[in-house]
Order: structure tokens, then sequence, then C-alpha cells
């Protein structure tokens, strides 16, 4: 599945295949939050910028890790 870097937004599929992440991880989230949705008449979709959104703000929030190899 391919996702052009045209689209505003999104299928749940396509964002989840953009970040490299499964569809049930993608699903956690946007349940959780973390990743911001809009609902296109019965469908929900993601904003191309709220991926930007996210990754940016694991950048600012690094995750410390206790043991790395």
């Amino acid at each position: 599945m391919s996702t052009p870097d045209n689209h505003l937004v999104l299928t749940i599929e396509q964002a989840a295949e953009r970040l490299g992440i499964g569809r049930t991880t993608m699903y956690a989230l946007i349940k959780t939050g973390q990743i911001r949705t809009v609902t296109i008449g019965r469908l929900r979709r993601v904003p191309t910028f709220c991926l930007d959104e996210y990754v940016q703000s694991l950048l600012a929030n690094p995750t410390q890790l206790d043991h790395a190899a």
C-alpha cells in the first residue's frame, strides 16, 4: 500500500504504515489521544500534520532506557 505525500488525511492503515507501526498500535495511540484524528462523514482519518506532531512529541520527550545494550 502506498501513501502519496500529497494527501492531507490518511486512513488509519496508511498512517500506521507511514509510521512503520502496526494497525493495532495505531488504534491504541489514537485511543489514548497521542495521535489526533478527524471524522469526515462516517470515516475517521488522520491528518498528516498530526503524525508530524506525534513524532515531534517523541523527540521532545525521549524515553530513558534503564538497560541499554
